[in-house]
């Protein structure tokens, strides 16, 4: 069993800003298999779902983004699932607007979902997918700027992005990090 984790922050007041592209993500996966979120064993939202005959949770932690760990924690613990088999979806404002970059593993690179869920695992060998937000947009504080609203302008772009993220994430599923890594670490 495979596990996709979408960050984000949970409540009304944060859909469409640029650190909830993670939850973005998940959302686009659960619409294009045809399915809703549910209340899970923790505190996370989450969906099962088949691809390619590989049984996956979708999960998107109600947590804050900075206690992400916590509901990955629960989620692994609940399902029985590995590290080898999770993937961490989040936003990155180091990478350019409509750029994605898969790891198999690394630091938090200043991402505070990211730290957050190395820190209740006790080490860093997952594999991630960071979403560029555009670093070269920033204006005012890094703060603001991840919880700031996508521009119109953005959205076009973030819309073509999270369908890049949906099969990254299912190659992720089906071949494995380093598969994807090869076939979507690309710029636009």
């Amino acid at each position: 069993m495979k596990l996709i984790v979408g960050l984000g922050n949970p409540e009304k007041r944060h859909e469409n800003t640029r650190h909830n592209i993670g939850f973005e993500v998940i959302d686009e996966l659960a619409r294009q298999f045809g399915t809703g979120l549910s209340t899970g064993k923790g505190n996370f939202h989450y969906a099962k779902i088949s691809h390619a005959g590989n049984p996956v949770i979708l999960l998107k932690p109600m947590t804050y983004m900075n206690l992400s760990g916590h509901a990955v924690v629960a989620a692994m613990n609940f399902y029985k699932i590995g590290i080898s088999e999770i993937i961490v979806v989040c936003d990155d404002l180091n990478i350019p607007l409509g750029t994605i970059r898969l790891r198999s593993k690394g630091s938090a690179g200043g991402q505070n979902g990211l730290k957050h869920i190395i820190q209740c695992l006790g080490r860093e060998d997952f594999a991630r997918l960071r979403v560029g937000i555009g670093r070269e947009l920033l204006t005012g504080s890094h703060s603001s700027f991840v919880l700031g609203k996508i521009s119109e302008e953005e959205r076009s772009i973030v819309n073509d992005t999270l369908l890049r993220c949906v099969d990254a994430a299912l190659d992720f599923v089906t071949n494995g990090i380093e598969h994807a890594m090869n076939h979507y670490n690309r710029k636009n």
